[in-house]
């Protein structure tokens, strides 16, 4: 039986992930981690019996502890709690569904503990992909992609043996705002950038997908993941999400992974992989299907991708400078403190201003972060 350890279980990610394990019945969860949310961690608790589980505040810790203390499980909190899950003796699998930057340590002691990891944590890569990587090699762990285009790519990837790959072809919806020009969005409020027209996911990520911020994020994260240079990724706008992404190899031929908008069966492959079992749900049916549309993405309108795209080729600290900015912005956008034009140009400030370092630790990584959040409050 698998046994796994979720960050963030109360998220998008996090209740899909435990939809497969309902669904599998041959998965044990051993810990769970959430943010705030520990009414329906109470209930994850009940269903799936972990041995631990962990909340950020203490003071919610206290509230679950005595919510659930007729049962065995020990309660946790903070950073140490997050690491406590992360590496659970347990536990081969870690999924990590966490939003943001906390991800990045859990992530890292994980693998020394000798887990295997299911990322959904985009800014682990985002950031320090020039540590993740090479540790995940040295300690022999795997990392399986559970962000839909990037488990289509590693998908793809299957059965390509040694041969280099050409150009990857990464996806993009184009979000609720694809057509626009930019100062059609200069109005845009929280509640209207929230309507993605495919995906059903959290808050954050919806305003990424929106700004295509997002997109760029997953270009630094498709460099490290797929050893492959900036100028070999090309974003391509799929609106029906359809098409996951594609891989073209040197001969010319293009292999792509085609679905239906559900974001468990990237879940249960990196859970299963190699192995693939049946996932309830809707099928693609090739006879009903009467079109697939491609687009090249407007950057002039969505300048949140060429932003990144200049922070994947430029490196050091500066993708750690873009999420950090893009996490802040969105978060004063969403309290409505800022509009939706001012992220990318918040985004834009900070690469210009904030302290460069060619190569980053985890402890510059995360100064880099604080220095981004101070000089977003000094100005705005």
């Amino acid at each position: 039986m698998k046994k796994i350890a979720i960050l963030g279980s109360t998220g998008s990610i996090g209740t899909q992930t435990l939809s497969v394990v309902r669904e599998q019945k041959d998965i044990q969860v051993t810990a769970l981690a959430a943010g705030k949310n520990i009414a329906l961690l109470e209930q994850q608790i009940r269903e799936f019996s972990p041995r631990l589980a962990a909340v950020w505040e203490e003071a919610a810790a206290k509230e679950l502890r005595t919510r659930v203390r007729d049962l065995d499980v020990e309660i946790v909190s903070g950073m140490d709690g997050l690491l406590a899950v992360a590496t659970d003796k347990e536990a081969g699998i870690l999924v990590t569904a966490i939003v943001g930057m906390l991800g990045l340590r859990p992530t890292i002691e994980a693998i020394r503990a000798g887990k295997d990891i299911a990322l959904a944590n985009k800014e682990t890569l985002v950031t320090a992909g020039h540590i993740i990587m090479p540790m995940a090699a040295e300690y022999g762990r795997r990392i399986f992609p559970v962000d839909s285009e990037h488990s289509a790519l590693f998908q793809c990837l299957q059965g390509a043996a040694l041969n280099p790959v050409r150009k990857i072809l990464l996806t993009a919806s184009g979000g609720p705002f694809r057509g626009k020009k930019r100062e059609e969005l200069r109005h845009i409020q929280p509640e209207d950038a929230l309507r993605h027209p495919n995906w059903n996911m959290g808050k954050k990520i919806t305003i990424d997908s929106a700004t295509m911020v997002n997109k760029g994020l997953e270009v630094i994260e498709a460099k490290w993941l797929f050893h492959v240079s900036p100028d070999q990724i090309q974003v391509v706008v799929q609106p029906q999400s359809i098409i996951h992404s594609m891989v073209e190899f040197e001969d010319g031929a293009v292999i792509a992974q085609l679905g239906t908008a559900d974001m468990r069966l990237p879940i249960q492959y990196a859970l299963y992989y190699p192995e693939r079992r049946f996932l309830s749900g809707d099928r693609l049916d090739f006879t009903k299907l009467k079109r697939i549309d491609l687009e090249e993405p407007d950057t002039d309108t969505f300048r949140g991708l060429k932003l990144a795209y200049e922070a994947c080729e430029r490196g050091g600290n500066l993708p750690t400078i873009l999420n950090a900015a893009n996490e802040k912005a969105v978060a004063m956008f969403l309290d409505r403190k800022i509009g939706f034009l001012d992220i990318t140009e918040i985004i834009e400030t900070c690469m210009r201003d904030c302290s460069r370092v060619e190569h980053p630790t985890v402890e510059q990584i995360l100064s880099t972060e604080q220095e981004v959040y101070e000089y977003i409050e000094s100005r705005w």
